[in-house]
């Protein structure tokens, strides 16, 4: 099935790959600006599906900058596959995601993106935000865009099914249906809940998010703030008190 496009906020646009053996949802993020940014490299399976869907928006040589939550093909899988086909794109990551991993895999140098640092691409401006084990990696790192408002949250709130490409909804509700279905399955404890889960998510919910651009099912447009504290319930109830 061809990846789907979606503008969900403007200039940021969702490309789904549907896998339907697995009924779930892979989603790359592509942010149209000065210097384009491409969020989740998905895997390296889908690399023609989501180049094909990037041309649909802007020509896939512009893209600047890469980024990605930790190391996991559907995360970077087709990193160096995007680094080929962008001539001037550089990956962007955690100090950790730098040394553990995307230092030596990716075929050029990371752009390391300290907690104090913003990366400016024309209209919007980034930060990273080292979030370790959240949603599970040690080199886990989160994106957050400041102009619109946008956290690019990884695997936080994933479910599954082919479902709409935004919802305004109960997010919440499907994300604790999966991990409820899921909880004894080969998938258990994908998220982990730690000590550090709550203050992890309640920084996040700090930043007052208005659109939770989610890997795995729909984004959210809404109190995001309240949703990813909602999701701290929900991982709580899944897995018990840390």
């Amino acid at each position: 099935m061809p990846a789907t496009v979606d503008e969900i906020a403007p200039d940021l646009f969702r490309i789904t790959c549907f896998n339907a053996q697995a009924n779930f949802q892979f989603s790359s993020f592509l942010v149209r600006d000065d210097e384009p940014l491409l969020y989740h490299t998905n895997l390296r399976a889908y690399f023609d599906d989501v180049h094909g869907a990037v041309q649909k928006v802007l020509d896939p040589a512009t893209i600047r900058w890469i980024g990605f939550s930790h190391f996991e093909s559907d995360e970077c899988g087709s990193l160096n596959e995007w680094l080929a086909a962008a001539p001037a794109a550089e990956p962007l990551c955690s100090f950790v995601g730098a040394r553990t991993s995307v230092g030596d895999f990716a075929d050029r140098p990371p752009r390391v993106l300290g907690e104090d640092e913003r990366l400016a691409t024309g209209a919007r401006r980034y930060r990273v935000i080292e979030t370790r084990h959240v949603p599970h990696g040690w080199d886990a790192s989160l994106l957050f865009e400041e102009t619109g408002s946008t956290l690019f949250c990884s695997d936080l709130l994933g479910h599954n099914g082919d479902v709409e490409a935004l919802c305004d909804g109960d997010i919440v509700g499907r994300s604790r249906d999966y991990n409820t279905r899921q909880q004894d399955g080969p998938m258990a404890g994908s998220v982990p809940y730690t000590h550090h889960t709550r203050d992890i998510l309640e920084g996040l919910a700090g930043l007052g998010p208005a659109t939770l651009a989610c890997m795995h099912g729909s984004s959210f447009s809404g109190d995001g703030a309240r949703a990813l504290r909602e999701f701290g319930d929900v991982l709580e109830s899944c897995f018990g008190p840390a």
